[in-house]
């Protein structure tokens, strides 16, 4: 089926209109008709090859929100006019040892990239979601809760299961001290998600200005992090520290606000190597450097379920899809409170 959207052409063009084919609706398929995409950083890079690894053309995209058009002859967990949504994985190969304890994220064989993956079905690359509308396997199609602002909610489908993941997995409850370094996209996800799990929440930054917008999303306090007198205070105060942070930094004053059995856990994947840590207490407080990725299709879905029981959303500015360009280069400058979204109804 024939479909419109914005791609680039080239690492060094900006994005322009651009028709393709998506495949015909498979059995266990959904067509999905885009209502909002989000803008993610990932998209930046890979519009631009930053990481080496993009195709051209590329219609970048996977934070999707829409209304379910059709689905194929197998699929009975969804119908025409559901509310549903798409994050970062189309597929995987579903078989391995981590597809078959439903962590796909995690697939041996490489999870399918809603853009820029592999299109198992026609070939060629994946397509993501600036575009009218998608088909995708409907086992990575999630729910979404009807009671949310819907611009608000594409930004969870990456930013809101990327931080919800760590939580979970490491089991934050109420009443524990959550360090959240960073406060971006991804940073002011967690501060709300911890939050609202009952943790007790710590914002770290650089910037002072961001310290009254930190409380007002759900931080209990917030410790500049170039101040070195604020940042020692927290010694062996932490159960635990979510660094949302893309660029290199020094970890040790983080793993020394840890207390014993704590854990660092990364999100963020800097350009370049961070400092190499200090192991010695890592050693002597049994510490934990830890990373994770995205989240599965189940804890997708759980976040969306608790977002739609406490009523949890992004912060998010709405643009048309021709301001795309614009707001890759407001998102170069941090000029963003705290995520771009396309609404693909608007017109210009």
């Amino acid at each position: 089926m024939q479909v419109k959207g914005l791609a680039a052409k080239s690492a060094t063009t900006s994005l322009e209109p651009f028709e393709f084919q998506r495949r015909e609706l498979q059995a266990g398929d959904v067509h999905i008709d885009i209502h909002y995409c989000g803008v993610c950083h990932s998209d930046l890079h890979m519009a631009r090859n930053e990481w080496g690894v993009s195709t051209f053309p590329l219609v970048p995209g996977h934070e999707i929100v829409g209304r379910v058009i059709a689905t194929g002859s197998d699929v009975s967990t969804f119908k025409a006019g559901d509310l549903v949504g798409v994050g970062v994985m189309v597929d995987s190969c579903g078989h391995c040892s981590q597809c078959s304890q439903g962590e796909e994220q995690y697939c041996e064989a490489g999870f399918t990239a809603t853009y820029n993956g592999e299109e198992k079905t026609i070939g060629g690359k994946t397509f993501g979601g600036y575009s009218d509308s998608i088909v995708v396997d409907s086992k990575f199609v999630v729910n979404v809760p009807e009671n949310l602002t819907l611009s608000a909610v594409a930004p969870l489908l990456c930013a809101g299961v990327t931080t919800w993941s760590p939580l979970k997995h490491w089991n934050i409850q109420p009443g524990q001290r959550v360090g959240v370094i960073g406060l971006g996209g991804l940073g002011h996800m967690a501060v709300k998600l911890a939050s609202a799990l009952g943790a007790e929440v710590v914002l770290f930054t650089t910037s002072p200005a961001k310290g009254e917008d930190a409380l007002r999303l759900g931080a209990s306090s917030v410790v500049v992090s170039k101040d070195a007198e604020q940042i020692a205070a927290q010694a062996n105060s932490l159960d635990f520290i979510l660094d949302c942070v893309a660029a290199p930094h020094d970890l040790d004053p983080y793993l020394n606000a840890l207390k014993t059995n704590g854990h660092l856990v990364l999100v963020g994947i800097p350009d370049a190597p961070h400092k190499s840590p200090n192991v010695t207490p890592v050693v002597f407080k049994r510490l934990s450097i830890s990373g994770t990725s995205i989240g599965s299709i189940a804890e997708t879905q759980q976040m969306l379920d608790f977002c739609g029981e406490h009523n949890i959303v992004s912060d998010v500015e709405v643009i048309r899809l021709e301001d795309v360009e614009m707001a890759f280069e407001r998102m170069l400058k941090g000029d963003v409170k705290y995520r771009f979204v396309i609404d693909m109804k608007a017109k210009g």
